[in-house]
């Protein structure tokens, strides 16, 4: 149960009556704003996001997505390809949306819906393995990226496939 600041620094004999509880001129002393004291714990500073110790905990069993956190969630990719198809193929009336909705959820296929759910597995050991946001998305990308040494090749998997959809 959340507690609150106020509460918090009282347990900690940290709390005076002349606090504010965030200063609105953005302060830079350590001992006026209720905010900046609790900021300031050592505590505090140690804990890391809720993002990073879901995905350290998960492991490489994912059971749990922290909610509104869009590139671990991958129903936030689905929901943009619906709303993608639903702008071009709109003329700006109720009665259009209305009859369009069934076929933008439609048009997302479920190789899409895989690719999605392994890229977000890439963000995920990108965060395991203790990146930031940054360079998380670095290392996704340059997975995720497909080099061909010549644009007359194709790689041995794709031919493969092609072969085996032809028979």
């Amino acid at each position: 149960m959340p507690k609150g600041i106020k509460h918090v620094l009282m347990e900690r004999s940290l709390w005076k009556d002349s606090l504010c509880m965030r200063c609105k001129d953005n302060c830079t002393s350590d001992n006026c704003c209720a905010k900046q004291i609790l900021d300031n714990q050592p505590d505090f500073k140690g804990q890391k996001s809720l993002v990073q110790e879901v995905v350290k905990s998960a492991g490489h069993m994912c059971i749990f997505l922290p909610k509104f956190h869009c590139e671990l969630n991958f129903i936030e990719y689905f929901w943009g390809t619906t709303k993608r198809y639903l702008r071009e193929n709109c003329d700006c009336t109720f009665m259009t949306l209305r009859d369009n909705m069934p076929k933008a959820l439609a048009s997302v296929g479920l190789d899409s819906i895989w690719k999605w759910e392994h890229r977000m597995k890439q963000w995920m050991e990108a965060y395991r393995t203790g990146l930031g946001a940054r360079d998380a998305q670095f290392q996704v990308q340059a997975f995720s990226l497909r080099k061909y040494k010549s644009h007359r090749r194709i790689t041995e998997s794709v031919a493969n496939a092609v072969e085996r959809d032809g028979q």
